[in-house]
């Protein structure tokens, strides 16, 4: 890798909440938390939210404590947040040479060969994007990826000082980032790591950086060996710009409210088939087998509990929605029992290959070339005019068994009966 490598790391200010300001100006200055499924729990805050709420902290116990703060709770709108984080990441695609979208809310990019000052070009990147999206970036610049995360998190915190970006390319810009950075803020190490880290003296990610690689590498893991070596400016991962393909994908969710006939529970599981199949297609792959399986709440000692699922062979590998959700719900009504109340249930696709990559014999049963147009239309449809649009007939429109999503904002840019109106 060349020693003059420039990373950047483009990351999204509090991302959920941020998408929920871009449609809610008048909410810019309050305080907004956004639910897990079922408006479970707290998964993400906006900055003058954090001091209030903890990340995890179940809804029903902070209700009383948002309310009295004057914070703002949102449902979670994932369609919405995907459909954002598309735009910015096409965005920052357009703007440098090479890109890898991290996550759904962070990018690297590759700056090598920028020319000009780079702090210069983070701050039109940044400022591009929010102009486009209406979300807010931070912007680290390094010669390493853990490095430009180390950063990123400096543009954060120090918000007021670095507008947002933060470059240290420069070694005396990266030896003040590193004294000054606690070593659990270190890509990579966790609450444990961190532990046996500060247990060996090595507190700041200075530290980590002039620590012995192969003395780390002996007593965690290589990959400890390579943050540190990372940190003290010595590029060890490169930017990968394609995700391999899955291996495995999977759809689960919990209901909404607890099921006992077998009726909805085929409901649900067609709908996560037609959701997996998605996935599937968009990767350009096809599966031979998948797994179906159902359980109950295991948590509550005054409910019976129940846990199941049934292993499908599929007659030929296929992304056919049609024939999966056959096979699935077919596979939900063998593994049902009666007198249960069923919380959650799951699809697992699996055995995934390219199309051609399996090896069957020569007059073995293969995926229409109809079929193959027919799930081509289908995804063109729904991608104009919104996931749900065309659907098969065991997938509901609305169902009762939904998760609960009672403060779900519009999804304002991915269905036309939802676009933002001004009066």
């Amino acid at each position: 890798m060349p020693s003059d490598q420039v990373f950047a790391l483009i990351d999204c200010n509090s991302f959920y909440a941020s998408c929920e300001r871009v449609f809610r100006p008048d909410l810019a200055k309050t305080p907004i938390v956004v639910l897990s499924n079922n408006d479970g729990c707290v998964i993400a805050r906006s900055y003058d939210a954090k001091p209030y709420v903890k990340m995890g902290e179940p809804y029903f116990q902070a209700k009383e404590k948002l309310r009295r703060h004057g914070i703002v709770a949102f449902s979670s709108n994932y369609a919405l947040y995907g459909d954002m984080s598309e735009r910015v990441m096409s965005l920052i695609e357009s703007m440098v040479p090479a890109a890898e979208v991290y996550s759904i809310d962070e990018c690297f990019a590759d700056l090598t060969g920028v020319q000009g000052s780079l702090t210069q070009f983070g701050r039109e990147v940044r400022a591009k994007v929010l102009r486009c999206t209406g979300i807010p970036v931070g912007v680290g610049i390094a010669r390493t990826k853990t490095l430009a995360k180390l950063a990123n998190h400096t543009a954060k915190r120090l918000q007021a000082h670095t507008g947002g970006v933060v470059d240290i390319t420069e070694d005396f810009k990266r030896d003040w980032v590193l004294r000054n950075t606690e070593v659990k803020e270190v890509w990579g190490i966790g609450r444990r790591m961190t532990a046996h880290l500060e247990a060996m003296g090595i507190r700041m990610a200075m530290d980590l950086a002039k620590a012995d690689p192969r003395m780390l590498r002996d007593k965690f893991s290589v990959v400890v060996e390579k943050t540190a070596r990372e940190l003290a400016g010595t590029p060890c991962l490169e930017l990968d710009e394609a995700d391999p393909p899955k291996q495995e994908i999977c759809c689960s969710r919990m209901f909404g409210k607890r099921l006992t006939e077998l009726a909805p529970i085929k409901q649900a599981v067609a709908t996560y088939t037609a959701r997996a199949a998605e996935k599937l297609r968009a990767q350009g792959s096809v599966c031979k087998r998948m797994r179906v399986s159902i359980r109950t709440g295991m948590f509550n000692p005054d409910e019976a509990k129940y846990a199941k699922g049934a292993l499908v062979e599929l007659p030929y590998p296929t992304n056919d929605t049609l024939l999966l959700t056959r096979a699935a719900t077919e596979a939900a009504a063998h593994v049902y029992r009666s007198g249960f109340r069923y919380s959650k249930a799951e699809v697992l696709l699996m055995d995934l290959r390219q199309p051609g990559e399996f090896s069957d014999d020569l007059f073995a049963v293969t995926q229409p070339a109809a079929c193959d147009r027919l799930m081509s239309m289908l995804d063109e449809i729904n991608g104009k005019y919104g996931r749900g649009t065309m659907r098969s007939a065991s997938v509901p429109d609305t169902p009762d068994w939904g998760m609960r999503r009672e403060m779900m904002s519009r999804s304002y840019t991915t269905r036309i009966d939802q676009l933002w109106r001004v009066s």
